[in-house]
């Protein structure tokens, strides 16, 4: 599925250094890894039973850090709860941080990392660098055990589509459980729209005609998380997809030559350069970030948002009760789209990761499974006001209007939802370069699109050049 060629310990260490994962001067990474192999600190197992299928050792502590972003920690705190329950013998060490790869750095170069991380976040650990250096476990044992809510079926039996998919990089191993199911694209309110006797706008043409009707309220078009412009691509790269089909996305992820280069890049990109060239864009967004864009979203200095799922809980204090969140695709170019209006980017999120040098694997991964059960996505849907990876898990909720229109707007995408992986496979390409280097650049107005799209494909040619990067390709 990907490949590497000779990986000689300078490049292995500038590369290392560069996505954080040691700090120079230290220890290099490969010398942490072989430095007192972790198997001869891990608990003995516990013995397997119908109650205990992962053979959790019932008096080992287990250790969690969790990042503390828009979805909070309160959910995990109650599966934390239910674990101690399960297992009272056993001492949890719950921790929460938005520093994830400042403080979890060190812990993996000492070989003691916490048994179970949800790993993200803007210091987010690059997660195709800890699979290629072999530094997670396969979470295979927890999607082959049995559900907690019916243990007929296998964890792996109850998992939204692309879940599994997410957590494979190279092969059937899965490495990462996403909790979250997040659905990516344009965030408004409806109620916003009422007052300017509008619909959500289904083509580009109606799209700009909508944001100068609103510039004359003194309303901008669209804002966006200026200093983390790598937002922008959660509705830009579904509209790219749904222009020229997913294969244009999939050669993007694949990095393969002239990918950017594509007409739908071209008309992607032109079409949302056009937002910032008629002044459509709320002034000052270049220099905000997620929480300041979404608070003048939320006080109505703007109609639109480029987001996931979390922006409801996490813009909570500041969203107005007659606001009406909604989410939608993103509008069509023009009718010679490849996919139909309603095509939008829905995945898993909220990555959780269980360290290969971890003392408790089997407790990181107990943990999780109790998260999977129906109570705990229940819970979590409740209070953060967003989906699961759990299949379903919704019934007997009173759904928020921002999740009414997420379930919505699955159901209307049906098979025409997009994955892109480059988030997930290529973290530093995807933000700092392609996000802040070349896209947030076009949209501030310092670049053209022509300028950006070349760019990005510099960006992309150097990391397929880099060979002490692992390198992934879909199936």
């Amino acid at each position: 599925m990907g490949s590497t060629s000779g990986i000689d310990r300078r490049s292995l260490i500038k590369r290392s250094a560069a996505i954080g994962l040691i700090s120079v001067p230290t220890m290099s990474f490969l010398s942490a890894c072989a430095s007192g192999d972790s198997a001869d600190n891990k608990v003995e197992k516990g013995e397997k039973s119908t109650d205990n299928p992962l053979g959790v050792n019932a008096s080992a502590p287990l250790d969690f850090v969790l990042f503390d972003g828009g979805f909070g920690v309160e959910y995990a705190e109650d599966a934390v709860k239910v674990y101690e329950k399960t297992y009272p013998k056993a001492k949890v060490k719950f921790g929460s941080t938005q520093k994830i790869q400042s403080e979890l750095q060190p812990r993996f170069n000492g070989g003691t990392p916490p048994d179970l991380i949800d790993n993200s976040g803007a210091e987010q650990m690059d997660m195709g660098v800890l699979v290629g250096k072999d530094q997670l476990t396969d979470l295979t044992p927890l999607l082959d055990a049995p559900s907690i809510d019916d243990p007929s079926k296998k964890v792996r039996d109850i998992l939204r589509p692309g879940i599994i998919e997410m957590g494979q990089y190279d092969g059937d191993a899965c490495y990462i459980l996403n909790y979250a199911y997040t659905v990516y694209g344009v965030w408004y309110s409806q109620t916003a729209l009422d007052k300017l006797d509008a619909e959500y706008p289904e083509d580009w043409d109606a799209m700009l005609a909508l944001c100068a009707k609103a510039k004359k309220k003194g309303i901008a078009g669209w804002t966006y998380a200026g200093k983390y412009p790598y937002y922008i691509p959660f509705s830009l790269y579904p509209f790219i997809g749904k222009i020229g089909g997913r294969e244009v996305l999939d050669a993007i992820d694949n990095l393969e030559p002239n990918a950017w280069k594509h007409p739908a890049v071209k008309a992607g990109f032109e079409a949302y350069y056009e937002l910032f060239k008629k002044g459509y864009v709320l002034k000052g967004t270049p220099g905000i970030d997620h929480v300041e864009s979404q608070t003048a979203w939320t006080q109505g200095k703007a109609l639109f948002l480029p987001n996931g799922s979390w922006v409801e809980n996490e813009a909570a204090g500041t969203t107005p009760d007659d606001f009406e969140m909604k989410v939608a695709a993103p509008s069509s170019l023009d009718s010679s789209d490849k996919l139909p209006f309603g095509t939008l980017w829905a995945s898993g999120g909220e990555p959780f990761i269980v360290p290969k040098k971890a003392k408790n694997p089997d407790g990181g991964m107990e943990q999780l499974r109790i998260m999977l059960s129906e109570n705990s996505s229940k819970n979590f849907t409740g209070k953060v006001k967003s989906l699961t990876a759990l299949d379903g898990g919704t019934d007997g909720l009173e759904l928020t209007s921002a999740l009414k229109s997420a379930v919505a707007a699955l159901e209307k995408a049906g098979e025409n939802i997009l994955n892109p992986r480059l988030q997930d496979w290529y973290v530093e390409l995807q933000k700092q370069k392609i996000g802040v280097g070349a896209i947030g650049e076009m949209m501030a107005g310092r670049m053209t699109p022509a300028e950006a799209m070349k760019k990005c494909q510099e960006f992309a040619d150097a990391a397929a050049k880099d060979d002490s990067i692992k390198h992934y390709r879909h199936k």
